[in-house]
């Protein structure tokens, strides 16, 4: 009877136990997003208010938007990540894989540019892919600001020049620009690749895709030119340092940071909560102001001084934008081509 009364204690202790690390895993909430500075304004202006109010923990995954989508698909079936912040392109096909879950309470007043299907995911800012110069070597030097996609071409800029590889947005949305220039477009980017193999390569001191190294290449004099997005530039140059970025006179594509809570079983109602935290108006000032993100809500009244960079307004309604459905089919293809072609 003790031995009885001795194994039903254990095995209440031991479900007890059970339930309080589940209900302590309950109250992790794993957010996965782009690193350096944009995880910066989120762990200091998101994540502190978020964990106050809910009563939980938050834990930020930093990585590119491919290595977060690498990451759903090697967990399909046992997701460690709650929610996700990717560019739009991953977005589309992290959506299509079944990884995001449905949102419902979006705000009415969100741009229709800022909505996906089945509100599957959101966008939480808008990004325009340019060109990002050395305001301060440009001018000692007698050198125009650059004003063209076909700028990239020019000789007095070799080996200064740093543009982000196929696999992250920015350096497909140039070889996309460049081919719907001289032809092509999503469906024929034969040109944009043969541009960058004969005439951009000559120039590229690195095809970078970290947002670190990029900001050093830039520091230490070694590059005076990139393509790179508005809010990467917009974070560099809050920092002091004599950026600016341009919007090509061929015109600037556009680049939604999205995000989405991932869609598994006894998925938490608080990733939710966090995305459309994220759509504060508060804390898309906050990202406009850090981060250059053109804001997705239309009612946002936008102090002048918070616009100089940002897609917002006529600007805005002027970005290309990519046609993700095309790019997603041929995007492998297109990386195997570039590793052959042109970043060897």
């Amino acid at each position: 009877m003790k031995t009885s009364r001795l194994l039903t204690s254990l095995s209440i202790v031991a479900l007890m136990a059970a339930s309080s690390a589940a209900l302590a895993q309950q109250k992790t909430l794993y957010v996965a997003g782009y690193g350096g500075s944009f995880e910066k304004t989120i762990r200091d202006e998101v994540i502190p208010t978020f964990e106050k109010e809910n009563g939980v923990k938050v834990e930020y995954v930093a990585g590119n938007s491919t290595d977060t989508l690498a990451k759903l698909q090697a967990q399909k079936g046992n997701q460690q990540i709650d929610v996700a912040i990717v560019d739009d392109g991953p977005m589309y096909q992290a959506i299509q894989l079944g990884f995001c879950g449905k949102l419902e309470g979006l705000p009415a007043d969100l741009y229709d540019t800022a909505r996906f299907k089945d509100d599957r995911a959101v966008a939480i800012g808008i990004v325009a892919t340019g060109l990002m110069y050395n305001t301060k070597v440009f001018k000692e030097k007698g050198w125009a600001p650059p004003t063209s996609w076909n700028d990239l071409k020019d000789t007095k800029y070799a080996k200064q020049l740093v543009i982000p590889p196929i696999n992250n947005t920015y350096g497909l949305e140039a070889l996309v620009m460049l081919s719907k220039m001289n032809g092509g477009g999503e469906t024929n980017v034969d040109s944009g690749f043969k541009i960058f193999k004969e005439q951009i390569n000559p120039n590229v001191l690195a095809y970078e895709p970290s947002p670190g190294k990029m900001t050093e290449l830039f520091q230490s004099g070694q590059a005076v030119i990139a393509v790179w997005g508005t809010g990467r530039v917009q974070s560099f140059a809050n920092t002091g340092f004599p950026v600016d970025f341009v919007y090509p006179k061929e015109g600037a594509a556009t680049l939604l940071t999205t995000a989405c809570p991932i869609n598994k079983p006894n998925a938490s109602p608080l990733a939710a909560s966090f995305v459309k935290m994220l759509l504060d108006p508060k804390i898309q000032l906050v990202m406009l102001k850090d981060y250059g993100y053109g804001p997705v809500l239309k009612s946002l009244v936008i102090p002048p001084e918070l616009g100089k960079m940002a897609p917002i307004g006529e600007r805005a309604a002027k970005l290309y934008n990519p046609d993700w459905t095309v790019i997603n089919e041929k995007r492998e293809e297109w990386t195997k081509r570039w590793n052959r072609e042109v970043e060897r």
